[in-house]
């Protein structure tokens, strides 16, 4: 069941909807860890026969979809080395008061590193309890919108075709659908969450074609389901014929500097580096593909729509890349789509790489900023966006003065 709330332009300004709604649709349990994300989700019986929301006065206009231009003036610190340049929040008239008051928050919210780059050089780096700059930590989810880059990599070099169906690299019966079900699903799909597999399954991480069932034709449904995004690890390797880490590493992390390495969990291939490295990942999204004067994906169409919106369902989401501004978004977990923007407290173009227990990458080419947070789960947890994003943002709002 689809339910749909209409978006109010008289609705009370920077309250997500959903943290309020999710808590009585989500049909999950989780367990949590502090060294790896476990994605060992059990199925609750759905407590709602109906539901339908209906607030009047409407007429709130989705951001469009411009292609904002390769920012100019931006640093890159070298890709060998510690040395990362930095300038000041006094330089840039941002309240320091409020940025250590931040702080303070930061810590009560179970963060172990945060950092702001403006322009690409260090505005604000943070680092708490034992954690520090050479530690290591997992990206969990926010790993996706690096594999989304990668495949684009991929595309460029003719190695794939994103609308070739997945079973043209895979073979034929990597699900348990009908053969002519299985051939509707592309990598397409993959990168948007469209593949129309039940993400209702005992275990939705599971990769086992009897795991990946069929609930609608690929296309027609979003759904945030991990095993068709995973299965893109396959896709990249059939398809280059290199292990996933090696191939990552030759396009992607040893071009920019950073460290890291996949470490398969379970079902699950999840990402672990410093905090620098993923605000090195977060630079490169900044100026759309570009390390300085290196490109890594020259694509420009395919990011352009990477980071906009990919598919007719759930206009914040890219390629596994999720966008704020948009009239409306949905959410993993439920067949919801809820009003208004994703972080009504962040600038509208603003677009991130977010994972379970607030693992961050928030990219805002407006503001040439980059934010990264990592952690433990601030507390309201959830797999993508939770009610730590908009407060984290309504604080940077009073910090940066946009």
């Amino acid at each position: 069941m689809l339910i749909t709330v209409f978006p109010c332009e008289n609705a009370i300004a920077g309250v997500n909807l959903h943290l309020y709604l999710v808590p009585l649709l989500n049909r999950k349990v989780y367990s949590l860890s502090k060294a790896t994300e476990i994605f060992n989700m059990k199925t609750l019986p759905l407590l709602l026969t109906s539901f339908a929301f209906f607030l009047f006065s409407c007429n709130k206009n989705e951001v469009p979809d411009p292609v904002p231009p390769v920012p100019t003036g931006i640093y890159f610190p070298p890709t060998t080395g510690t040395e990362w340049q930095t300038t000041t929040p006094a330089s840039l008239s941002w309240n320091e008061t409020q940025l250590n008051d931040l702080y303070t928050y930061l810590q009560t919210k179970n963060t172990k590193a945060f950092i702001i780059l403006k322009n690409g050089k260090i505005v604000a780096e943070k680092y708490f309890g034992t954690f520090t700059v050479d530690s290591n930590w997992y990206w969990a989810s926010a790993g996706k919108t690096m594999t989304a880059f990668l495949v684009g990599i991929a595309q460029q070099e003719g190695s794939l075709n994103i609308n070739n169906k997945t079973s043209q690299y895979l073979g034929a019966g990597w699900t348990s659908l009908n053969l002519a079900k299985e051939n509707l699903i592309t990598v397409r799909h993959q990168l948007t969450m469209t593949t129309g597999l039940d993400d209702d399954v005992p275990d939705d991480d599971c990769t086992l074609p009897s795991c990946l069932q069929y609930k609608a034709d690929a296309g027609t449904r979003w759904a945030y389901h991990n095993a068709p995004y995973t299965i893109l690890d396959k896709v990249v390797e059939n398809s280059t014929g290199k292990t996933y880490n090696t191939y990552f590493q030759e396009k992607i992390r040893d071009r920019i500097g950073m460290n890291g390495l996949w470490i398969k969990t379970g079902y699950n291939n999840v990402y672990y580096s410093t905090p620098r490295s993923m605000a090195r990942f977060g630079l490169l999204l900044l100026n759309k593909g570009k390390w300085d004067q290196t490109t890594i994906l020259a694509d420009i169409d395919y990011f352009n729509t990477q980071t906009n919106t990919s598919q007719n369902y759930n206009p914040s989401y890219g390629y596994l890349t999720w966008l704020n501004g948009k009239r409306n978004y949905m959410l993993p977990e439920v067949q919801f789509v809820f009003p208004g923007s994703l972080v009504p407290n962040a600038p509208a173009d603003m677009y991130s790489a977010l994972g379970k227990n607030d693992q961050k990458i928030y990219v805002v080419p407006s503001q040439k900023i980059v934010v990264i947070r990592m952690g433990d789960s601030a507390g309201n947890i959830q797999l993508a966006l939770s009610s730590f994003d908009n407060e984290l943002w309504g604080k940077l709002k009073t910090i940066i003065g946009y």
